[in-house]
């Protein structure tokens, strides 16, 4: 008995863990796409900082990456710069991959 419920404790663990790197490798590569478009945009380094969080706080707004997608789609759109929903798409693939790399890096 004890066994399984080592098991089933080990599995608990693992789903948090996974859960939690999901949730950090999330968080940097928003930060990165910030940092993206705001050299995009021409931001001050404290406009780019301010940026870069709200980027990381827009993805709290609902599931999935469409929140993220938007904002960055309205904000580029509004700075004059030529972007289409596809360009973000593959840029949030390039800095997920991006983004995991340097978390699993640092581990």
């Amino acid at each position: 008995m004890t066994d399984f419920k080592d098991r089933e404790r080990a599995e608990e663990a693992k789903f948090a863990l996974d859960g939690e790197t999901a949730f950090r490798i999330a968080a940097r590569r928003n930060r990165l796409l910030g940092e993206w478009a705001a050299g995009l945009m021409h931001l001050t380094p404290e406009e780019a900082d301010a940026y870069r969080k709200a980027v990381v706080q827009a993805d709290f707004e609902e599931a999935g990456d469409e929140d993220v997608i938007r904002k960055l789609l309205g904000d580029l759109t509004a700075a004059r710069v030529e972007m289409t929903e596809a360009d973000i798409r593959a840029k949030l693939d390039e800095m997920t991959i991006e983004s995991r790399r340097q978390l699993l890096g640092e581990v």
